[in-house]
């Protein structure tokens, strides 16, 4: 197993300014990280000239850019704001791939007053279908987080997955990121539904199966005794150490 951080567990310096990215990477390869999880709300900038100079940082002191977060609202009732949050995460795809990273964590967004929980996701996953289209072609896994909005609850996590995996390309991937008490209901449900689909499922985050396993910690969160990683290709859980 290899270990990262995750740029949010350091929320309270990139706010107050006292870290950038470029800091965070060299006290995580002080720390003997292997990686890092990008926060997206710290970056100086988008540019291609800024984003190969981090990913030359990050080579440098031996940390790769395992990941890449952005906050998107894709449960919304209208169709324009619906391709709008689809074309956001297509032009974030484009400096994940520019980071060399492989995978981009995305969130679902709340259900608005007076749509319905099936609305809800019918909207998600009309959002996320041409993503995945897009992200497959560059090798990019799109991560759908569940800390939040309309898939925090495991079965509407899974039905948003029914609707948007099946269709995909074989080279698309879509990994759950479950918090460690939903990750032993859902495997169960997931694993013969969608054995080829899922990438490997941790209790804080993930990375395509073609990687080698990372826990990126986040937000505050630590390593519990009962968190667990599941490899979907297997058939045993495997207790993170």
């Amino acid at each position: 197993m290899l270990v990262g951080f995750c740029a949010l567990s350091y929320l309270k310096y990139f706010n107050d300014g006292s870290m950038t990215m470029e800091e965070f990477v060299r006290k995580c390869a002080g720390m003997g990280a292997h990686g890092v999880d990008v926060t997206t709300y710290w970056l100086k900038s988008t540019e291609p000239e800024y984003l190969a100079s981090l990913r030359h940082l990050a080579f440098k002191n031996g940390i790769a850019l395992s990941g890449v977060a952005i906050r998107t609202e894709m449960c919304q009732s209208g169709g324009a704001l619906r391709l709008e949050q689809t074309r956001k995460i297509q032009t974030w795809i484009d400096v994940t791939e520019l980071l060399g990273s492989s995978h981009l964590r995305v969130f679902a967004g709340e259900v608005p007053g007076g749509a319905t929980e099936k609305q809800g996701i019918d909207w998600v996953v009309e959002c996320m279908k041409p993503a995945c289209e897009y992200a497959g072609k560059k090798g990019i896994a799109l991560g759908i987080e569940d800390h939040g909005g309309i898939v925090r609850v495991p079965r509407r996590l899974l039905r948003f997955c029914a609707g948007s995996i099946p269709p995909m390309p074989a080279s698309t991937s879509i990994s759950l990121i479950f918090k460690a008490k939903q990750t032993t209901r859902c495997i169960p449900t997931s694993k013969p539904a969608f054995p080829r689909r899922l990438t490997h499922t941790f209790g804080m985050s993930s990375v395509p199966p073609s990687g080698p396993s990372t826990w990126i910690g986040c937000g505050g969160c630590s390593p519990r005794a009962d968190t667990r990683a599941t490899c979907l290709r297997n058939t045993k859980p495997t207790k993170i150490r």
